[in-house]
């Protein structure tokens, strides 16, 4: 019953242009689909949390993935590492916790786009943007602005205009670049416009790759190469776009960026966080940093001498030895993202997102005069990653209870917006399906 009810959306085809494929709203179309996915095994690896219904449609993997099956096992051996050990699981556990997160570097650097010498995964995301920021927003004479995107995720606007304020500096040094009037995306062009404006006035470019109210996906190359031409140091917030999209960030020529490791990337709670330093600054020991001793010269470290040595590279940014229960948990994920690989994910991303949409334009074309959605992520798939947000007009934050009761999983912004984030690694086609179904009960249960 419920969510699992058999029936038809609407019966027909439409042309899907994005995906390049006719897409049909029944369920043996959704379930060929599945037969054909190439990523279908990797849904096994994975936990679906059952607190609520048997076989829940899981659409907020962009605020926190699901659990893989080996993590509890990879914490696990930790945990008796330390048992067994004590101290000495720093140098004798099978993955010994002094050089932990090396075993989480390359896997990392494939997912953003990176060198290894360019990535380390350590802290959390706002700490690491705060890190970066310490060395890469250098106001000086008249060089003293920020550019970010408007309605960014609140702990970037936090600390963004933190940073002004220990400078020293009004908080107009902090300037927004948002949609026009009546829009609800941010023009690409509007961001370079803004850029060039700013011009010699501009220290730091720092966005979210993807935003995470929208779901829009910013052409980075454009906005770093931009940056770069008016003088401006370059970062980005990937909270959302790492292990979604196809990043390059070394040939891109991006300064610095940090992401999360909890959401797409599926490394538990509040868990550890990545940073990306290009390789232009690998051997700048002068470049001013907040210093750490899990950054020092590990080959003196223990040592214990005065005088900071970075080592060469983002390891260089770190500060305290490693969070092994976390990094273990998220050494689990990185190897099924690397077993997959971003390539096949971003192919079964763009055709799962593609087909998701065209279920939630069925319905709202067929329930216009009750209920419709107005989507406000880009129909352009390269313009978004494995999101959709859609603006409810008719019934609102009751609407998305209803469906929730049904079994889906999803998530609600105020004041009438459900994000879906259909994840390659682990949303069925048959997944996109059921939602259907469940939006389609919704609207009619009324």
């Amino acid at each position: 019953e419920g969510v699992f009810i058999l029936m038809y959306i609407c019966g027909h085809k439409v042309t899907n242009k994005a995906a390049h494929m006719k897409f049909e709203s029944t369920l043996k179309f959704a379930q060929e689909l599945d037969q054909k996915d190439p990523l279908a095994t990797f849904r096994t690896r994975f936990h679906f949390p059952t607190f609520h219904h048997p076989n829940p449609v899981y659409f907020t993997g962009n605020s926190l993935g699901l659990q893989p099956v080996t993590a509890a096992d990879y914490v696990q051996e930790e945990l008796e590492a330390w048992s067994k050990f004590g101290v000495e699981g720093h140098f004798l556990a099978k993955r010994p916790w002094f050089s932990y997160h090396e075993n989480l570097t390359q896997m990392a650097a494939k997912i953003v786009g990176a060198l290894p010498i360019e990535v380390v995964v350590t802290h959390s995301l706002t700490t690491n943007l705060h890190l970066l920021m310490v060395s890469f927003y250098r106001p000086v004479g008249k060089r003293v602005k920020i550019l970010c995107e408007e309605k960014a995720f609140p702990s970037d606007q936090y600390a963004l205009a933190s940073q002004v304020a220990f400078h020293g500096l009004p908080q107009d040094a902090l300037v927004e670049v948002g949609p026009r009037q009546g829009e609800q995306l941010i023009r690409e062009e509007d961001i370079l416009a803004k850029i060039q404006e700013l011009g010699d006035e501009l220290a730091l470019v720092m966005i979210g790759g993807v935003n995470y109210y929208t779901g829009q996906y910013f052409d980075l190359a454009k906005i770093t190469k931009a940056g770069h031409a008016v003088g401006a140091v370059v970062g980005f917030d990937l909270a959302h776009a790492a292990g979604n999209v196809n990043l390059h960030l070394h040939d891109w020529n991006v300064d610095f960026a940090a992401w999360c490791g909890y959401k797409y990337l599926n490394s538990s709670p509040g868990g550890v966080s990545g940073m990306f330093i290009h390789e232009n600054y690998a051997h700048n020991k002068s470049l001013p940093r907040f210093a750490g001793w899990w950054g020092h010269n590990k080959e003196v470290r223990f040592q214990m001498e005065p005088g900071f040595d970075p080592i060469p590279g983002a390891e260089g940014w770190q500060l305290s030895n490693a969070p092994v229960l976390g990094m273990a948990a998220h050494l689990a994920a990185l190897e099924i993202f690397d077993e997959a690989g971003m390539d096949k994910i971003g192919e079964k991303r763009d055709l799962i997102t593609s087909y998701l949409e065209f279920v939630i334009d069925s319905i709202s074309e067929k329930y216009r005069d009750k209920c419709s959605f107005e989507l406000i992520t880009p129909r352009d798939k390269k313009q978004r990653g494995s999101q959709l947000s859609i603006k409810v007009m008719g019934q609102g934050i009751e609407l998305f209870k209803r469906i929730c009761a049904l079994g889906v999983l999803a998530d609600w912004r105020e004041p009438n917006v459900i994000r879906l984030a259909p994840v390659p690694l682990y949303t069925s086609y048959e997944d996109c399906f059921h939602f259907g179904q469940a939006l389609e009960i919704g609207i009619a249960s009324k």
